[in-house]
């Protein structure tokens, strides 16, 4: 079976004033996802909003939470939607000198093989798509297949037979799982209790916390919505 993973991430620069980072997996089988995206463009319609509208958790406000919501009930019923996330606690703390080989994009990579790998099965096909961050992306993502392929010993690409980039206007897909790793990324970061907090994205939160609880990990591979909270060794 062929399977798109659309990868996204949230504070995932070494100077960023953020003490943790979220990678995110929103994934499918292939030939499911014209009817997924057809199914949340007519979310958007039925909430006023225009077809290619562009799902961005930093988008979310009080004025709109609603249709946010349902965006999440949609994923969270919808069998064919799965997200795999991982929250790397303390990253301004990291010792790369000692683990890393002082290099930052060392541990980048380690993190998103762990983001990774409990999706990836032997007997599958997979594309990745990662979003696209920077200059620096191409790059970064031939590095990440060769890292992936080499941890699977799947030397001949038989197995993740693409990575490539893709731009998160593209996707709705893709648009789902930045939803999930920005409310991760504002809950690990303690926004919700800032003066100026947005209580949309309270609210979101909130919402997702009762559908699963975020303060912990997941069973690994736990299939719905897997979650993976890393932290660095004392």
């Amino acid at each position: 079976m062929l399977y798109t993973v659309f990868c996204d991430e949230s504070c995932h620069l070494q100077k960023d004033n953020s003490s943790v980072m979220v990678l995110g997996a929103m994934y499918c089988l292939s030939e499911k996802r014209k009817q997924i995206y057809s199914d949340i463009r007519a979310i958007k319609e039925k909430h006023g909003l225009n077809s290619h509208f562009e799902i961005k958790w930093t988008k979310i406000s009080e004025s709109k939470i609603e249709f946010y919501l349902e965006l999440l009930d949609y994923f969270w019923k919808n069998s064919d939607l799965h997200y795999r996330g991982l929250v790397a606690t303390g990253k301004d703390k990291l010792n790369h000198a000692k683990y890393n080989n002082d290099d930052y994009d060392l541990w980048y990579y380690k993190m998103y093989f762990r983001t990774l790998d409990p999706i990836i099965r032997q007997e599958n096909e997979y594309h990745i798509l990662v979003d696209i961050k920077d200059t620096k992306g191409g790059k970064r993502i031939q590095k990440l297949k060769e890292v992936m392929c080499n941890n699977i010993y799947d030397f001949n690409g038989e197995v993740i037979t693409h990575i490539g980039q893709i731009n998160s206007a593209e996707s709705e897909i893709l648009q789902l799982a930045d939803l999930l790793n920005g409310a991760l990324a504002y809950h690990y970061r303690n926004l919700e209790i800032e003066s100026m907090a947005n209580k949309g994205k309270i609210e979101f939160v909130n919402a997702l916390q009762k559908k699963k609880n975020i303060d912990k990990s997941t069973a690994r591979y736990e299939s719905k919505f897997n979650l993976f909270v890393w932290e660095p060794r004392k």
